[in-house]
């Protein structure tokens, strides 16, 4: 059985938080949040909060042995923007755009 938990709107661009998914899609759960600890991106906090908060949510939904999950799937996706302005020459302006990031992971048990 499949547990899986989000987090909506962190304040990370997806083409960053991508490069940190792809490391632990299809790994064990053991393996992959070791690599998180290790791993050298501000958003490694993030995708090992909510790697967690998936384990979480199988071991009280379901009777399922945490030593058996593993990332079944971890995906990113474009969240919202924050708009900015920032100052230039002559008095002109150039817009900023803050980009914002959804993350779901999906946990399994290894059959």
């Amino acid at each position: 059985m499949e547990a899986r938990a989000v987090t909506k709107f962190a304040r990370v661009s997806p083409r960053k938080m991508r490069l940190v998914v792809d490391q632990v899609r299809g790994r064990s759960v053991e393996d992959a949040l070791t690599i998180l600890k290790f791993v050298p991106k501000g958003c490694a906090g993030i995708v090992a909060k909510t790697l967690r908060s998936a384990v979480a949510n199988a071991e009280n939904t379901q009777s399922v042995d945490v030593d058996l999950l593993y990332v079944k799937s971890a995906e990113v996706g474009q969240a919202g923007m924050w708009k900015r302005f920032m100052p230039r020459g002559m008095g002109r302006a150039n817009r900023i755009r803050k980009r914002l990031s959804h993350l779901t992971v999906v946990v399994d048990e290894r059959v």
